[in-house]
């Protein structure tokens, strides 16, 4: 029988074996234990030094109503400029009070805080947010979902067996590969629509080309999560299904923004606001459906045909129906509504972070020089593997575009953050974006500089040094962190490198206009000003 005795040294704890002979799994077991009573040790005595919850700077309920009137702080300001002027206020770390059966929300600007809360979630991560979302599928209509409600809305259990079942088919590196080449046909139709649409003279696009983006997107996605070109780009540009799908999501996003950050009133009365939404996602729902029950009919053709594809050659939705058909068919129409506006707003920060660099995008043409000789080259993982600094260009584009402000996450433990006892079920809003910009985290903060993001050996210094580089990997997280990472980041960047090699390796690419307010805050950034590109032939 193994004995121990735990002998306080000082201010620590020390777990001490008195039996020789243990085996390694028991000489492990017993080390982690001892680091386990040590931390707890440590973290007990932080937070008995730290300032209680009740002290974090804050205001009441009745003065955070009333600046929401004509007259008060937050009045007409959207949701981003209305967090940062509370962190204006009252500093790094704040609280937003509680209403209407909202939790309060606690807001900070400190990426040591982003590690803490990370480090906190546990295996089932819990983000607040999308409500509205949560409602439609849990309240609204429930006979449909079935309990299957998707990983964007959801928490707990019901997100982590959904997580489960899906992970397998999305986040596996090597199943990205096999969607290739339909990817490219696709990025070739797209180089063919900018040399058509461009303007003979100014080889400008016209001012909605932010459309032409949007349906390069839905392609992209729809090959992936449906194995269908739905020819939005060229053959079926009147579908009116597909036209008025895009012309909603906007909509949709701007009342799910305007119900999720302020004051929640749409929990106690019906409002317009929120009937509206009820309405759009029932059309979103719809539209979605119908692509997803029309790639199942092609798929019971299919197989009453003898047909026969290999596993590489199956979507997402053929892949996840042998385990699920509730949830294949909700994967692929969230897959449908989440992939468009996003990837359509990465994708346009990259070009102009690349049309206002024009030495850096000539550093990346070089780079598809030597990877694909001609302009339609097909496209291959072996060039993929190669693109070095394209990835560098799509990182550092997304650090100074940035999809959204920050991650959010109700912590699962008690934490001390900014020397503040946060006790767990706090929801904490991690606002990221402002630190990504600071001379603090990043040398050069406000420049272009994918060279930040090239691997070097400890001895090679010379494209960029290493104050270059942020040394908290927490400031940086685009597609967030843990078992609640972005699901469809494989897919998101297998779509920008393709997209972004053909237009680059295509055209020269300049933007002569104004970039101020370039994006807009809905629940995520979108772009807010006309997206007139120069496109000259290389």
């Amino acid at each position: 029988m193994i004995q121990s005795k735990i002998y306080r040294i000082g201010q620590n704890l020390r777990y001490v074996n008195i039996v020789a002979g243990l085996s390694t799994s028991q000489t492990r077991f017993h080390t982690n234990l001892a680091t386990q009573v040590n931390t707890e040790s440590t973290f007990q005595k932080k937070w008995q030094e730290a300032q209680p919850f009740k002290d974090i700077p804050n205001e009441s309920v009745f003065r955070f109503i009333r600046n929401f009137l004509p007259g008060g702080d937050y009045h007409n300001l959207n949701y981003v400029h209305t967090l940062y002027k509370f962190h204006e206020k009252y500093g790094k770390i704040c609280l937003m009070p509680s209403l209407f059966g909202r939790s309060p929300i606690l807001l900070t600007f400190n990426p040591t805080d982003f590690e803490t809360v990370f480090r906190n979630e546990g295996i089932w991560p819990q983000r607040p947010g999308f409500a509205a979302l949560s409602h439609h599928r849990e309240k609204h209509r429930p006979n449909f979902y079935q309990g299957a409600d998707g990983l964007v809305s959801t928490n707990g259990q019901k997100w982590g067996k959904f997580r489960s079942t899906v992970n397998p088919v999305l986040m596996q590196p090597k199943n990205a590969k096999y969607y290739i080449h339909k990817m490219c046909k696709i990025n070739l139709e797209f180089v063919e629509r900018i040399k058509k649409i461009r303007d003979p003279q100014t080889l400008e696009v016209p001012a909605n080309f932010e459309d032409e983006i949007n349906r390069w997107a839905l392609e992209s996605v729809a090959v992936v999560a449906l194995d269908k070109q739905l020819g939005l780009i060229s053959n079926k540009r009147d579908d009116p299904a597909a036209r008025r799908f895009l012309k909603i999501i906007t909509e949709l996003f701007t009342l799910a923004a305007e119900l999720e950050f302020q004051p929640p009133v749409w929990k106690i009365i019906s409002t317009t606001k929120f009937k509206r939404t009820m309405q759009l996602l029932d059309e979103v729902q719809g539209i979605t459906l119908n692509y997803v029950e029309n790639a199942l009919d092609s798929l019971e053709e299919d197989r009453k045909n003898g047909v026969v594809r290999m596993e590489h050659e199956k979507s997402v939705l053929e892949k996840l129906l042998r385990i699920d058909k509730k949830i294949a068919m909700v994967m692929a129409m969230d897959m449908l509504l989440a992939g468009v506006d996003t990837t359509t707003t990465i994708f346009t920060g990259i070009m102009l972070c690349l049309a206002k660099n024009p030495e850096k995008q000539q550093k990346l043409r070089e780079e598809l020089f030597r990877l694909m000789p001609e302009k339609d080259t097909p496209f291959t993982e072996d060039i993929r593997k190669e693109l070095n600094y394209m990835r560098c260009c799509i990182k550092e584009a997304l650090r100074l575009y940035p999809l959204g402000p920050g991650n959010t996450r109700t912590v699962q433990n008690d934490v001390v953050l900014s020397g503040y006892q946060v006790p767990m079920g706090t929801q904490v809003f991690m606002m990221a974006a402002s630190v990504l910009k600071d001379e603090a985290n990043f040398s050069r903060a406000s420049e272009f500089i994918p060279e930040r993001w090239i691997r070097q050996k400890k001895q090679d210094s010379t494209e960029c040094p290493a104050s270059m580089k942020t040394t908290n990997p927490f400031i940086y997280l685009p597609f967030g962190f843990g078992p609640r990472v972005c699901i469809g980041k494989r897919v998101a960047e297998l779509e920008l490198e393709l997209g972004v090699a053909r237009i680059i390796r295509n055209f020269k690419v300049e933007f002569n206009h104004s970039t101020e307010n370039v994006f807009k805050p809905l629940i995520f950034n979108v772009p807010n000003i006309p997206l007139q590109f120069k496109f000259i032939d290389v």
